[in-house]
């Protein structure tokens, strides 16, 4: 009679238990990022930054993050994260399909990527259709999370943050909060100049700095938008040296970026501040291409490795990331970690790769801070509102290229204020 009892329990507790806690070994997630063509750079240390934290998901190791404790998703077994990389070339069309093939062929659990806001697009309304969830964390068009969306979510601010970081370094400039700077005049920066790529993410930008230029009470003397990928920018930039900014603002990807700020050169063109939204300004080909013509640029980013200096943890993560890719996690790499990390945590609360006890995992997820490689509060998704699925608790950088002490070009942080690792140079040098 024990016996029978006994069996009675085990056979409803595990009536109890989602469906695959024990027969799913591997999980897989659709990896979608571009990996070749203009974009292969930034994509290998995209795809980097992804592999290592899959790596020290499905194994223990001395690290203070709760994924590095469980050899797996512990609620599922141990089973595996496995990441299934495909290519999409910067076409929103082909991210598209790949998306499909992915959830139709791979029979993926779920999708991560795109980087470009454009491509996030198409393969977020693909999975939108078919209910599997995504997780993006490097795109930053403020209307992927404004759709409404049920099976997306966002863990990196978006551009409306960073551009606002953008203003409120130019507010404390106006009120000498900035480090190493005296209070400087609106009458003597108060004139700014944008010029962004047509495309999702650059139009978003643009009508961005619109927005808080009226806000900020700014002059906006000239904002533009140009082909991406431009193989001449001259007259672009003759219509800003003609505007006579004291600021020029810019959206590029990376080859746009380096021929942009080479046009400028080219012709003589000044401005007392540049600052480029991430993307190209902050990749390793733009100070390799530009060398000295870089020092005193500022880009937002959520990742520099002076970072390290304030989070322990962005630090051991950081030298792993190095020993990988030969090169320091940057904003693009640090945010794709970030994005598997959220998987994980999110699959582990889940207990399932069920879409619905996925997307009831996220609604109720919250991953502290202090975890992170990100100088972020935490991570945790808006579930009403008017941005659903966008993490709440990110927050952005604005770093400044400065020269070190052994000569080499690196980017300090000149704000938030009280996270300054240097002096900000202002006015920028002349080229």
């Amino acid at each position: 009679m024990n016996l029978r009892k006994l069996l009675m329990a085990s056979a409803l507790l595990l009536a109890f238990l989602p469906w695959d806690a024990f027969a799913v070994k591997e999980i897989r997630i659709g990896v979608i990022y571009p990996l070749s063509g203009n974009f292969a750079a930034v994509g290998r240390q995209i795809r980097a930054g992804t592999e290592l934290a899959a790596e020290i998901a499905n194994n223990v190791m001395d690290l203070e993050m709760t994924m590095a404790k469980n050899k797996g998703i512990k609620s599922m077994g141990g089973a595996r994260i496995k990441l299934i990389y495909k290519d999409h070339e910067a076409n929103p069309t082909l991210g598209a399909d790949l998306a499909k093939k992915l959830i139709l062929d791979d029979k993926v659990h779920g999708l991560m990527g795109s980087y470009h806001s454009s491509v996030t697009k198409t393969i977020s309304a693909v999975a939108e259709q078919y209910g599997v969830p995504m997780i993006n964390g490097t795109s930053t068009s403020p209307a992927l999370t404004k759709r409404g969306f049920k099976w997306f979510w966002r863990t990196t601010p978006h551009d409306k943050w960073f551009t606002k970081d953008l203003f409120e370094l130019i507010k404390g400039l106006h009120e000498g909060k900035v480090r190493g700077v005296g209070a400087v005049s609106k009458s003597d920066l108060g004139k700014i100049s944008a010029a962004c790529e047509k495309t999702e993410w650059g139009s978003h930008v643009c009508s961005l700095i619109k927005g808080f230029a009226g806000e900020y009470g700014m002059e906006l003397r000239k904002s533009m938008l140009y082909s991406a990928k431009s193989a001449d920018l001259s007259s672009e930039v003759r219509s800003l040296k003609n505007s006579r900014p004291d600021a020029m603002l810019f959206a590029a990807y990376t080859s746009d970026a380096i021929l942009m700020m080479k046009t400028l050169k080219a012709q003589k063109v000044y401005a007392k501040l540049i600052w480029g939204q991430n993307a190209g300004f902050q990749k390793p080909e733009f100070v390799k291409a530009l060398g000295g013509a870089t020092i005193g640029v500022l880009t937002r980013t959520v990742f520099l490795p002076k970072v390290v200096e304030i989070k322990p943890i962005a630090g051991v993560v950081n030298k792993m990331y190095r020993e990988r890719a030969g090169v320091d996690f940057n904003g693009a790499s640090a945010r794709a970690f970030t994005g598997v990390q959220t998987w994980v945590h999110v699959l582990e609360s889940a207990g399932s790769t069920s879409p619905a006890a996925i997307q009831s995992a996220a609604k109720r997820l919250h991953i502290s801070g202090d975890e992170l490689v990100v100088p972020w509060a935490g991570i945790k998704f808006a579930s009403t509102g008017e941005e659903i699925g966008q993490n709440t608790l990110g927050s952005g950088l604005v770093g400044q290229y400065q020269k070190q002490s052994d000569g080499s070009i690196a980017l300090e942080i000149v704000y938030p204020f009280d996270l300054a690792s240097a002096d900000m140079i202002y006015p920028l040098p002349s080229f």
